[in-house]
Order: structure tokens, then C-alpha cells, then sequence
């Protein structure tokens, strides 16, 4: 092999692009990812204790809803006992025809009102000219 076959020390040379990055380029590099995955890690554990927490809440809302539905069920059938009890009154009242016993206004003014409506139905059947014509007025007295 001659010398002139030989390979030169500037074929061996790279370029600048070409070249390997230095020691400190590539701790540089390593320590920018490694506060890149620390901060990832930091954002995905919030977000996982707001998973958890938006879970705890949502659970504590289902029992309050369940809570509030057990009582609307309850208020419903009240209500719907209620309602019954309330018809069975009006009809045990309009069947015996009677008013409430502790309601003395109300039984007084009844019985006034049948007492008028008494006198009205005995004023109907009189005839008019036999109280002293067209012009006579008829007053019902009312206590």
C-alpha cells in the first residue's frame, strides 16, 4: 500500500451539524426532561386527587338524592293519606248532614240561615193582594 492511498485526517472530520452534542449539551437536555417529567407527574397527580374528590362528591350527592327521594316518597304517601282522610270526613259530614261539633259560629249561622229561608218559603205562599194590595211591603222580621 503507498502513501498516497492512505486516508487523510480531514476525511475523518465531521461537521458541525454532524457532530456529537458535548457532555454539558447533553445534561443540559437531561435535566430540562427530567423538570419536564417532574411537572407532568406533579399536573397528574392534581388532576388524580380531583378525580377523587369530584368521585367523593358525586357519591355524596347520590345519597342525598336517594335521601331526598325516600322523603318525597313518604311525603307522597302522607299526602295521599291525608287526601283520603279528608274525603271520608267531607263524606261522613255531608251524610250526617251535621256541621263539626266544636264550630258553634258556623251551627249558629246555619241555623239562622234555615230559620230565614223557613220565614222566605212561608212569605211565598201568601198572596200579595191579601195584604192590602199592589202596594203592601213585606218585611220579614229576621232575629
Amino acid at each position: 500500500m503507498d502513501g498516497s492511498e492512505r486516508d487523510s485526517t480531514q476525511d475523518w472530520l465531521l461537521t458541525e451539524e454532524a457532530a456529537p452534542p458535548l457532555i454539558d449539551e447533553l445534561v443540559e437536555r437531561i435535566e430540562e426532561a427530567l423538570d419536564v417529567a417532574y411537572a407532568s407527574e406533579a399536573a397528574v397527580a392534581a388532576v388524580g386527587d380531583l378525580a377523587v374528590s369530584a368521585a367523593e362528591s358525586a357519591r355524596g350527592a347520590a345519597e342525598q338524592a336517594h335521601t331526598a327521594a325516600e322523603q318525597a316518597h313518604r311525603s307522597a304517601v302522607l299526602a295521599e293519606q291525608a287526601s283520603a282522610s279528608m274525603q271520608e270526613d267531607r263524606r261522613r259530614r255531608t251524610v250526617q248532614g251535621a256541621v263539626p261539633e266544636g264550630d258553634g259560629g258556623l251551627r249558629n249561622f246555619s241555623e239562622r240561615a234555615d230559620r230565614v229561608v223557613a220565614r222566605l218559603r212561608a212569605l211565598e205562599r201568601i198572596p200579595l193582594q191579601g195584604r192590602g194590595g199592589a202596594d203592601a211591603r213585606l218585611e220579614p222580621r229576621v232575629r
